[in-house]
């Protein structure tokens, strides 16, 4: 399974939709867009993991670095993501009190 990236702006937000599995393999790819996309001056990100069917530790690695990132340029990163096995996944590494996670890009983008 590969991983799809599409790229959007809604105003001064941009929208990553990530497609597919995020793991050891594919994870990479999306490092790349998030560091290109911070470097272009992209500070106000949201993934949209709305159709993401794996993620693996490499996956939160990369989810993590990204925020790194993009707070380093005092920037914010949030997820849409409303899928309960991603959640869990979330909730068991601590990671969901270190993003903000909306359950649809219509609340994500409507706060």
């Amino acid at each position: 399974m590969d991983l799809t990236l599409t790229t959007r702006q809604d105003g001064e937000r941009t929208i990553v939709s990530v497609g597919g599995e995020i793991d050891v393999y594919t994870a990479p790819k999306l490092r790349d867009k998030i560091t290109e996309l911070v470097n272009a001056g992209h500070h106000d990100l949201f993934i949209d993991m709305e159709e993401v069917e794996f993620l693996d530790s490499t996956g939160l690695g990369v989810l993590v670095g990204g925020l790194k990132k993009i707070r380093a340029q005092d920037g914010s990163m949030a997820l849409i993501c409303s899928q309960d096995r991603l959640l869990k996944i979330f909730r068991i590494t601590g990671l969901a009190k270190v993003f903000t996670i909306h359950p649809s890009e219509a609340v994500a983008l409507g706060s």
